[in-house]
């Protein structure tokens, strides 16, 4: 069963940012559904919890300069 992790996303400033965070996070291992956008600055991940975890997720955003802050 696929699971939802939801990130408020600081730092990105244009949609070419929202366009490379989208390309990271969908090539992260387990995912199947990216959701980027710009206004508010947000990230919405589906995949397998197996493979993908919130975690995994934050620090390839860290990685990219972003901060991520997952969403309750």
């Amino acid at each position: 069963e696929m699971q939802t992790f939801k990130f408020d996303v600081k730092g990105m400033s244009c949609g070419g940012c929202t366009s490379s965070v989208q390309r990271a996070l969908s090539g992260l291992d387990g995912v199947q559904k990216v959701d980027v956008t710009l206004q508010p600055g947000s990230a919405t991940v589906e995949g397998d919890p197996d493979r993908i975890t919130a975690h995994k997720i934050e620090s390839t955003l860290a990685a990219m300069g972003y901060e991520a802050v997952a969403r309750a």
